[in-house]
């Protein structure tokens, strides 16, 4: 991205409430909270915060793009009165550019002169990147779904097919800059050319705006977007629509899609990655004598053997049991939890009477030295 001149009133570190010496990481972190609390899905009214917040990322969150921000923002328009005074003695202020005078560099960062603010103008410009999350069930994250969502984002006009234009009409030439898209700034010794202020670089002038679209060509529309849940995805997981985001503008790509999953809960399983998880009460003379537990899972029951002398929470697991993977599905893991009844029948708290007759406890809680 080429520099812009709103850069030195813009402080996108602020939009973003960031640091300037903030990490990828923490920018990044940032956008997402923003861009989810201020999205026009959910928060109707807010579509210029979120736009303010997607242009901040776009120059943010590129490394390139970022430094050559910040040496803008260290310049500064107040550059300008040293640029005259090299350009008016033919020597070197400030550090200035050699052989040249700031204007020059000015120039140079903004493709100024030449007719590069109008190619730019009329460029291809990919789409924004847009934001959404979708709400599944516990079985469709494990299995897989193609589900959909609906959109609220920027579209093609259908009115005037995205000219701007009432029907009927059609945009005429630009009598401020007879077409040319930018316009020229004298500064005193320099003069340097900056997008035309009346019709923002594009070098047309629409005399009747669409009422549709109010001369923009774009049109808020709602769709619809298929997504395919891949088997396995996890709560909080991210995926990437390619193109399904912003459209292009003039001619440019649209933006991606980032889609937020949110996996419900199930009544017996956890999750741990690929793993499943469940707990499964045992008698005390299920686990003293061993048994063989008939457990759930996903698609039927496993029979798993609890050796004798088994110890609450202690986890047993099953094979292939649990989400699928890649490189194959994990295991259903098995915590086991001796119960201790609340209230005994006269049988069980005679059997349990003897039981304590027969041991000595002792040996137990020697170690404590009491």
């Amino acid at each position: 991205m080429a520099p812009q001149p709103e850069w030195f009133d813009k402080d996108f570190y602020k939009v973003l409430g960031v640091a300037q010496g903030a990490s990828d990481k923490e920018i990044t972190k940032a956008y997402r909270k923003l861009a989810k609390e201020n999205h026009p899905d959910h928060n109707p009214g807010r579509e210029e915060r979120f736009k303010e917040i997607n242009s901040a990322y776009q120059v943010l969150g590129d490394a390139a793009t970022r430094t050559e921000y910040d040496e803008v923002r260290r310049i500064g328009p107040g550059a300008f009165g040293m640029g005259r005074a090299s350009g008016a003695t033919g020597g070197r202020a400030g550090g200035g550019a050699a052989g040249g005078d700031f204007s020059d560099l000015f120039a140079n960062m903004f493709g100024q002169g030449g007719g590069g603010s109008q190619r730019r103008a009329r460029a291809p410009r990919r789409g924004d990147d847009l934001e959404t999350s979708v709400a599944i069930s516990f079985d469709d994250a494990v299995n897989g779904v193609v589900t959909r969502v609906e959109l609220l984002s920027d579209g093609p006009c259908g009115t005037c097919d995205a000219t701007g234009a009432a029907p009927g009409t059609r945009p005429s030439l630009c009598s401020a800059c007879a077409g040319r898209g930018q316009t020229e700034v004298n500064q005193g010794f320099f003069a340097f050319t900056q997008p035309c202020m009346t019709c923002s670089g594009t070098g047309m002038k629409i005399d009747h705006p669409c009422p549709t679209c109010q001369g923009t060509g774009n049109q808020r529309k709602r769709r619809t977007v298929n997504i395919r849940i891949p088997a396995g995805v996890e709560n909080g997981q991210r995926i990437r629509l390619k193109g399904r985001g912003g459209p292009g503008h003039n001619g440019g790509a649209n933006g991606d899609l980032m889609v937020s999953v949110e996996v419900g809960r199930h009544a017996l399983f956890g999750r741990r990655g690929p793993d499943l998880t469940i707990s499964v009460p045992i008698t005390f003379a299920e686990a003293a004598l061993g048994t063989t537990l008939a457990v759930p899972t996903l698609d039927g029951t496993v029979s798993l053997r609890v050796a004798p002398g088994t110890k609450t929470g202690q986890t047993l697991r099953a094979k292939g049991k649990g989400s699928p993977a890649k490189g194959g599905a994990g295991d259903l893991l098995v915590t086991v939890q001796v119960d201790v009844p609340a209230s005994l029948t006269d049988e069980q708290r005679a059997a349990l009477e003897a039981y304590a007759l027969a041991t000595d406890a002792a040996p137990l809680r020697a170690h404590l030295g009491v």
